[in-house]
């Protein structure tokens, strides 16, 4: 069984080599079941823990290739973790033969979550954002929201410009220096609603529970990448932004789980067949993307076990192991 830790996970993960592996397998396809999601509770307290800071929520998220992979993301979300000085979230994916069930890796999840989940905003905009995309605006701050401007401008090389924008202007500037010493013309935004109305793509990558980016912001011709949402709470984009606009999804679970089509459907402004296609259409030629450079785009994704599962492969097959045992 091999070994791969962050930095062997990362190493084996490059944009230009994990999107071709997910446009590969949403076209051809896997096995994807539903999470298990488990609460486990110590009966054991600690001082300054309350209730929650004594839960582990514990999502299981498995998918195989028949006859050939296996996987198993584990991902545990530990709230009370902040109070110990320890993240909140640790993840770790197994991949296994797919016809033997004998164990092949130990990869590491946070990494392969990260990657991937910039990895297929990139791809969706490979059919949806302009050719000549040159302003990218990052809504958020955070580990998703640093990885977006490579990855996107794996697919759309004629990117220039990328602007940060998080509520905490500090985070803003910290993240725009670090995309500085990566080669981007990158700056700190003041206005979300200048910056918006500027961009040609504007990716949220946030926790928010309320929207914060406005149709009425958006430029014609712009694409909007709405990762956060993943829950029926959470919301990143207002009403107006899907109003004549062309929406994709990642999976059509999106259509259950995500506040920012779940609270437009609610008030009538979205229907679930207002949906143009996912990335298993658009992968497979069925879908078409953009029509026209005057269109506005939309893709919403809440992730699936299909990415985890090509993007472990890909570090199984070609990365090289920390170690073997």
């Amino acid at each position: 069984m091999q070994f791969f830790d962050a930095e062997a996970t990362r190493a084996a993960l490059p944009f230009d080599r994990l999107i071709p592996a997910l446009r590969d397998r949403f076209a051809g396809g896997c096995e994807v079941p539903p999470r298990h999601v488990h609460e486990i509770i110590s009966p054991i307290g600690e001082a300054g823990m309350d209730a929650a800071g004594r839960r582990i929520t514990s999502l299981i998220m498995p998918a195989w290739i028949a006859g050939r992979y296996y996987g198993v993301k584990i991902v545990n979300i530990a709230p009370g973790n902040a109070k110990r000085g320890l993240p909140g979230l640790h993840g770790t994916y197994l991949l296994f033969d797919g016809r033997t069930g004998v164990p092949l890796a130990q990869i590491d999840g946070d990494e392969i979550t990260a990657r991937r989940t910039a990895a297929a905003s990139a791809l969706a905009a490979s059919y949806m954002a302009r050719e000549n995309a040159k302003h990218l605006l990052i809504v958020g701050a955070g580990r998703v929201a640093s990885l977006v401007p490579e990855a996107f401008r794996t697919v759309r090389p004629s990117i220039q410009r990328v602007s940060v924008w998080a509520r905490r202007e500090s985070e803003s500037k910290a993240l725009a220096a670090r995309l500085q010493n990566d080669g981007f013309q990158a700056t700190a935004a003041s206005h979300l609603s200048v910056a918006c109305g500027e961009a040609d793509i504007v990716s949220c990558a946030t926790l928010s529970t309320e929207a914060l980016v406005r149709g009425a912001w958006l430029q014609p011709g712009s694409h909007l990448d709405l990762i956060g949402s993943f829950t029926p709470a959470m919301r990143e984009a207002d009403d107006a932004c899907f109003q004549d606009a062309r929406l994709f999804l990642d999976t059509e679970e999106a259509l259950q789980k995500s506040g920012d089509l779940l609270i437009p459907i609610q008030h009538g402004v979205l229907r679930a067949d207002d949906v143009r296609g996912t990335l298993t259409t658009l992968s497979k030629g069925v879908a078409t993307g953009r029509k026209n450079a005057t269109e506005r785009t939309v893709f919403k994704s809440v992730g699936t076990a299909l990415e985890d599962l090509a993007a472990a492969v890909l570090v199984y097959e070609t990365g090289q192991p920390t170690t073997s045992y």
